[in-house]
């Protein structure tokens, strides 16, 4: 497994995190500890959850809390807040970047987690109501306090990380060491300006969905049902995602891949590993099998003529 510091800060992770949503929802305590124990196996030490995870919200942490016992000094434990909690963490009337709501989530998120301290705390999604001063100010609290040792954000713009840091920066504050965006192969949209913003201001690039839904598995081809019990195979808006796929460039990447020996989750996970400010790809996994494959595929290190050939079919 290959670690590498997460943008400018000393925190290090593994090349590979591991997405915690299944925790709680698709996965019990038992299915927990299995991917959890996995993941350690192979060297990952990086995990990702988020107070609204898990049905309920909030079972994710408490799962991921319990796998990691007797564990913790040896993970990196993100979560995050600030999406709806629908009350769990009091009435916030959408002011869930604000001190008084902070307060709150970050006590119940260590209480559900089962530790003194998260080592990456991120901001889900931007609070446009409340001013980005104030949510500094309140994690920057929280920084000193011991409670949280880094921060985060996640679904930011470009502008939006440029001025957190403006202002994190200006005021002697914590700022934010790294940026969670929907980034794959087919989703590269943040390549125009978030990218750009983590590479001027020294944060780490943390891709969600890196297989795009499982498009870039393998397991889906054009014009075929689904296989059984796959994530697509539930019709409704799955369906609508095979129908709308971008076919052409899935079936490239795969030519791709198969003209050098190399399985579509290892150009998914490997050729998005080696992007531009991107620190470690969070993939999500219900299986012991699943962690094994992604924490293989985070090996492989493309060339520049392998990153060229790739840029080339996107």
């Amino acid at each position: 497994m290959t670690y590498r510091r997460l943008g400018d800060s000393g925190l290090v992770v593994s090349v590979v995190g591991i997405g915690c949503n299944n925790f709680g929802r698709k996965l019990d305590l038992d299915g927990t500890r299995a991917v959890v124990d996995a993941a350690l196996d192979v060297g990952i030490n990086f995990f990702d959850t988020a107070d609204i995870y898990g049905e309920p919200q909030g079972g994710s942490e408490e799962l991921l809390g319990q796998a990691l016992k007797g564990r913790r000094d040896d993970v990196v434990v993100a979560t995050k807040f600030g999406m709806d909690m629908h009350g769990m963490n009091g009435p916030d009337h959408g002011a869930r970047g604000a001190r008084r709501y902070i307060a709150r989530a970050v006590e119940a998120s260590l209480r559900r987690l089962g530790t003194d301290h998260i080592d990456l705390y991120q901001m889900h999604e931007p609070d446009p109501g409340t001013p980005i001063d104030e949510t500094l100010a309140a994690l920057d609290d929280l920084v000193r306090a011991g409670k949280v040792r880094y921060l985060g954000n996640s679904n930011f713009a470009g502008w939006q990380i440029a001025d957190a840091d403006w202002v994190a920066s200006s005021n002697g504050r914590a700022r934010f060491i790294s940026a969670q965006n929907h980034y794959s192969l087919l989703e590269r949209s943040v390549e125009t300006e978030v990218v750009p913003a983590c590479e001027r201001f020294g944060l780490g690039m943390l891709p969600f969905f890196p297989l795009a839904n499982g498009l870039l598995t393998g397991k889906y081809k054009r014009n075929e049902a689904p296989p059984a019990g796959s994530r697509l195979s539930g019709g409704g808006r799955y369906a609508q995602r095979l129908a709308a796929a971008d076919w052409d460039t899935i079936e490239a990447i795969e030519a791709y891949a198969g003209e050098r020996g190399l399985s579509m989750l290892q150009v998914a996970i490997g050729g998005l590993a080696a992007r531009p400010a991107v620190t470690s790809v969070i993939a999500g996994a219900t299986t012991p099998e699943q962690v094994r494959a992604n924490a293989e595929a985070g090996t492989w290190q493309p060339t520049d003529e392998d990153l060229d050939a790739l840029d080339a079919i996107l």
